[in-house]
């Protein structure tokens, strides 16, 4: 392709909006453009890779034994009511009408979906297992759509459901998938971990994520290194820690009321009572659909809303304002605490053994010290919902673990019967009797994956691809164009390498070098051969993007390496 012709524009400056690498990349590279918040479109620089990380996502999941198909993204509700989840999306899910007044919505995944057509498709233990897949645009309504296609509200997912006899054949058709992803993301040079994960509105009976590790990412991934453990922090099982000293530990002392009036946060309380955060258990108060509810951790500790929302059970789940929590406690925010409640008090199992704490009074300016939990006040639940931290006890071995930040680019799910009992997908075995499908669900974001690659493939340049998904494997870059020999050698090169199969560019703009040489870096083009003055000689500059020194050499030689390159780079 040459360069004057295609329909391209870099940006030299950084777009105010854009937060995160791949987000300023990808525009600037001129890959894709901003139409609203949390939807772009991509240009065809973009949509290349795009189609490679695709291509590469469909070769596996062929390979796999899975076949491909395609829905539709509008959906009537029914199977979503069905289910229940035409509420679990709660406002996330774009709903419409028809001109009939029938409910719809725009697909935000497809299990139900893929349920209802295998039901009415097939009957027989003879037709099963079963796995299909496809790759279509989802749409779901984040309240706060950011980092470019990392979190936005229209995006491409590869969605797979296996169809299986018994948990058996489940556990064949998830390790088939599990293999495949491993495959996908290898080929994509991503560097990733799997991690145990939360289902979710998914549901089932267990699920792991596929998580590349960046700084920006927004699941926080917890890891042993001694025992290869790994979870997100929605899953990661908390180990109570011992948090007495053995001062006041085992005698209950009796509860004493005390004046606080300048001191509601846990730091202005450690300075007033004189102690750590350890000996302080933090009351919130929630909403969780149409009830309040109050949640407690250890001072120190972080509360897990995923995990307090599961165990409740609740759709909707958010911290309750201050009118609220007024009127529940009777006090001003920051004095809360479970004595005299009048509604179901969570406590985490850290909370469970700890004796003589400090909580709120539920009085404005007052707290309690020497709270004891069944003594001086009851638990709906007792049960984990704080957050994993670096350092705590690994649930596994009991090492120490180590917490970072990751992008989550894939996801499996054992389903179980979640979906074919509510809606009677079954099959008849050998006996005749019916009995419900067992299903798997395995989801992939194309565009995240892409993002994902540019996050761990980036230098202040620009995008550094891989040859597996890079628009172009090379470019060819002539110094001067209006310098015939220069010219005349720049073509024969590039004339070569399509020969080859070699998917390459010819920058014969009418511009300066540097300009040329920005935008290769930019764009990330792997390989980059540069014809000047010595091309009356035969002689080219041949450079590797990833690397920062380039070599002068017969331009014989830089398509024989250029050959080799993208051979290896694309080996499967």
């Amino acid at each position: 392709m040459r360069v004057s012709n295609m329909f391209f524009q870099t940006l030299r400056e950084v777009p105010a909006e854009a937060e995160i690498a791949s987000h300023q990349l990808m525009l600037r590279a001129g890959l894709m453009r901003k139409l609203a918040s949390g939807i772009y479109s991509f240009l065809p620089l973009g949509y290349r890779v795009f189609r490679k990380v695709e291509q590469i996502v469909r070769e596996e999941m062929d390979r796999a034994g899975a076949q491909e198909l395609i829905m539709s993204a509008l959906l009537p509700a029914e199977a979503y009511q069905a289910s229940g989840r035409w509420e679990v999306f709660g406002s996330e899910m774009f709903r419409l009408k028809d001109r009939g007044g029938r409910d719809f919505c725009l697909g935000p995944t497809h299990e139900e979906i893929f349920t209802e057509t295998v039901k009415s498709a097939t009957r027989s233990y003879r037709s099963l297992p079963l796995t299909l897949y496809q790759i279509q645009t989802k749409y779901r309504d984040e309240r706060r759509p950011r980092f470019g296609v990392m979190r936005s509200r229209e995006f491409v997912m590869k969605d797979a459901y296996s169809f299986d006899r018994d948990e058996a054949g489940l556990d064949i058709s998830y390790k088939k998938m599990y293999d495949a992803y491993c495959r996908i993301f290898d080929r994509l040079g991503l560097d990733y971990i799997i991690v145990d994960a939360d289902t979710g509105a998914m549901g089932g009976s267990g699920s792991q994520e596929f998580m590349v590790k960046s700084a920006i990412g927004e699941s926080r991934i917890a890891y042993c290194d001694a025992c290869g453990y790994a979870a997100n922090d929605e899953k990661a099982e908390c180990i109570p820690e011992k948090c007495c000293d053995g001062k006041n530990c085992c005698e209950e002392l009796e509860l004493e009321k005390v004046a606080t009036p300048n001191a509601r946060t846990i730091e202005e309380l450690m300075e007033f009572f004189g102690c750590s955060a350890k000996e302080f258990a933090k009351t919130l108060i929630y909403k969780a659909d149409d009830k309040v509810v109050a949640a407690m951790v250890r001072g120190d500790r972080e509360l897990n809303e995923t995990k307090l929302q599961n165990l409740l059970g609740c759709i909707e789940l958010e911290m309750a304002d201050a009118e609220t929590v007024e009127k529940v406690t009777g006090a001003a925010v920051g004095f809360a605490g479970p004595i005299g409640l009048d509604i179901d008090v969570v406590v985490d199992l850290e909370v469970e053994g700890m004796k003589n704490f400090v909580v709120g009074a539920n009085e404005t300016g007052f707290h309690y010290k020497n709270v004891n939990i069944n003594r001086d006040f009851k638990a709906k639940y007792v049960k984990d919902i704080r957050t994993i931290k670096e350092g705590d006890a690994c649930p596994k071995c009991g090492a120490g673990v180590k917490v970072e930040f990751g992008i989550e680019v894939g996801h499996i799910f054992k389903l179980g019967t979640k979906y074919s009992e509510a809606l009677n997908c079954v099959y008849l075995d050998e006996t005749g009797k019916e009995n419900p499908m067992i299903m798997g669900c395995y989801g992939i974001g194309v565009n995240r994956s892409m993002a994902a690659v540019i996050e761990q493939n980036n230098d202040e340049n620009g995008i550094i691809w891989p040859i597996s998904v890079a628009p172009y494997h090379a470019i060819v870059i002539p110094v001067n164009t209006t310098d015939s020999v220069q010219m005349e050698l720049a073509e024969k090169i590039y004339a070569q390498l399509e020969e080859l199969g070699i998917e390459v560019m010819l920058d014969d703009r009418d511009e300066r070098p540097g300009v040329k040489f920005k935008d290769a870096d930019l764009t990330g083009i792997p390989i980059r051969i540069t014809v000047g003055k010595k091309a009356g000689d035969g002689i080219v500059e041949y450079k590797l993007r990833c690397e920062k020194d380039f070599a002068a050499i017969p331009y014989e030689e830089a398509i024989a390496k250029a050959k080799e390159e993208v051979a290896k780079g694309l080996k499967k």
